[in-house]
């Protein structure tokens, strides 16, 4: 809570003007019993008709006055729990965007989506209702109890007996239900887990006749949630048949002590009236805060789950290094790394490449082919060895001028639902000759077809174009700002072999300044590059070109001999 407690802060000012007039308000709604009491005992009895008007017309104007205050100041409290949510919101998203690959694993995806949907909007409610109902129902029972007690001094020591009651249980309750809360959060990110896992393999699914296990598997995470979530609820709605169990008691005793309090005298019965009225008031009062301790305690959980995030230290930190001049572009030395520091996915990958060289990489699945991508655009820190760009570690360089010099196809990248021209933009304001000419060198020829042409909408993830457009569409993406580094994952596959050598030509003399790194699964795609790389098990297997490679590596040469035919 002290996380958000600094984005609380700065609406203080508007808070306690709100929590002014809520509390103008809420004093105002107390004296209407009063006011009722001294009509009762005092001007009927005496039947003075006109200062019976007279307090029947300031009764209507102090409900009045109560609507306005209270109307005001939940209009109050709804605008700065939204500006703090918001607030919240920005920052965590921000924050989120800002975590390291690691970090995001740790974390994992749908918990983030969960605590940036969900979790923020528990909080926000939180910090509306303890606007709205911290002032009035503490002084609504505190004030009641007061007026009471001047009234009927004998009669409030009966309300007063099951106060202590009370709070045992709201303790008890708000106690445990932020545990329960945490746990019932954690449990609906693995509900969001399987639903996107399932949503994202729904045509695996289909081909492979396993509609019914994914349906089982996501039914079983969803009788997870929601036992958890009726055993929270049934721990927090003990607090409203209690209550009404104590307080329906002390109502009864009050009535019957009152009646023989009247029968002999002591007192009169709009003093009863107004009692009973007080104790109306000051029952709807204590439920108002048990439903309070329900909200702070959700919204306390949520609270906890998003400060987490936000408290999160940036992993990947500028480290002033020295740099060295030198004649390489891209130098890895000895780069070792391990997801999760048990086994290493990467061992000792040493290459080194100059300004405008391309570099093919090649190796079974699972070699580390994207691990090593993964490494030099710094989504992950190796755990041994150094990378470098002109001579300077990558660890010295600002992210911003970092990621500027990269053009990055990756692996199971994405299109959005929007035009065709702004998928090749992605918001960078590039020159539309920019986004033009690097679809001609993608060889997208075919959004020359469309009679919107770059204007042609795309739906999402480019569901109404072709597996090879696509792969068009995000490469033009990655050659439009012309950058220094070519990054390609894979990047041909849905590619006919035409298509895909007239691309490496228009790489090869459209970006002649530009470093290339390509991984491929065809060798045809990387035949041609100045040097390659063959990983296996996260190892080199073979460093060379392809003539090299055909006379001294014999994964290469099985390679090459399974996709282009006997070796000769």
């Amino acid at each position: 809570m002290k996380t958000i407690l600094k984005y609380i802060r700065p609406k203080l000012g508007a808070m306690s003007l709100q929590m002014l007039i809520k509390f103008t308000g809420t004093i105002v709604e107390l004296l209407l019993p009063w006011m009722l009491s001294v009509i009762l005992d005092e001007l009927v009895p005496a039947k003075d008709i006109k200062m019976i008007w007279i307090w029947g017309t300031l009764m209507i104007v102090c409900a009045v006055m109560a609507f306005v205050f209270n109307a005001v100041a939940n209009r109050m409290a709804t605008g700065i729990s939204k500006d703090i949510t918001r607030r919240v919101r920005h920052d965590l998203f921000t924050r989120i965007t800002a975590l390291s690959a690691s970090q995001e694993d740790h974390f994992t995806t749908p918990s983030l989506i969960t605590r940036l949907s969900s979790d923020t909007y528990n909080l926000h409610q939180m910090i509306d209702r303890m606007q709205r109902l911290g002032v009035r129902a503490p002084i609504l029972t505190l004030g009641g109890i007061v007026l009471t007690f001047r009234l009927e001094p004998v009669l409030t020591s009966v309300l007063l007996a099951a106060l202590p009651l009370l709070a045992l249980v709201i303790w008890f309750v708000s106690k445990r239900g932020v545990r329960l809360y945490m746990t019932s959060q954690s449990l609906l990110d693995a509900l969001i887990r399987r639903a996107r896992e399932t949503m994202a393999g729904i045509r695996v699914i289909q081909a492979l006749s396993k509609t019914r296990y994914e349906t089982e598997q996501f039914e079983k995470a969803n009788r997870d949630v929601t036992r958890k979530e009726r055993q929270t609820d049934n721990l927090m709605n003990i607090t409203s048949p209690m209550m009404n169990l104590l307080l329906n008691t002390g109502l009864t005793a009050v009535i019957v002590v009152g009646a023989y309090r009247v029968n002999a005298g002591v007192t009169r019965p709009g003093m009863i009236i107004a009692f009973l009225s007080y104790f109306t008031i000051i029952l709807n009062a204590l439920m108002m805060v048990s439903r309070l301790f329900v909200m702070y305690s959700r919204g306390a959980a949520s609270a906890n789950r998003i400060a987490e995030v936000l408290n999160t230290p940036y992993e990947m930190k500028l480290i002033e290094l020295p740099g060295d001049k030198t004649d390489c572009h891209i130098k890895f030395n000895n780069v070792s790394f391990c997801y999760n520091k048990v086994h290493n996915n990467l061992s000792n990958i040493s290459f080194e490449l100059r300004r405008g060289e391309t570099l093919g990489i090649i190796g079974p699945t699972g070699g580390g082919k994207s691990t090593l991508l993964q490494l030099i655009l710094r989504f992950y820190e190796a755990d041994s060895g150094g990378i470098y760009l002109d001579g300077r570690d990558i660890r010295s360089i600002p992210y911003d001028t970092l990621h500027s010099m990269f053009g990055v196809v990756f692996q199971n990248d994405f299109l959005y639902s929007g035009e065709i021209g702004e998928n090749i933009d992605f918001g960078r304001g590039l020159p539309e000759e920019a986004v033009e000419n690097a679809a001609s060198r993608a060889r997208a020829e075919f959004i020359s077809a469309y009679d919107d042409r770059f204007a042609a909408r795309l739906a999402p993830k480019g569901a109404n174009i072709s597996g090879g457009q696509k792969q068009r569409v995000l490469l033009a993406r990655a050659l439009a700002a012309n950058p220094e580094i070519i990054l390609l994952d894979d990047s041909s596959s849905a590619l006919d072999y035409k298509t895909d050598a007239k691309v490496r030509e228009a790489l090869r003399h459209g970006f002649p300044n530009s470093t290339k790194i390509i991984v491929a699964q065809r060798i045809s795609s990387i035949r041609g590059a100045d040097k390659i790389l063959v990983l296996e098990n996260g190892q080199t297997a073979g460093y060379g070109t392809h003539g090299e490679l055909m006379e001294h590596c014999e994964s290469y040469r099985e390679i090459y001999r399974i996709q282009m035919g006997d070796v000769v």
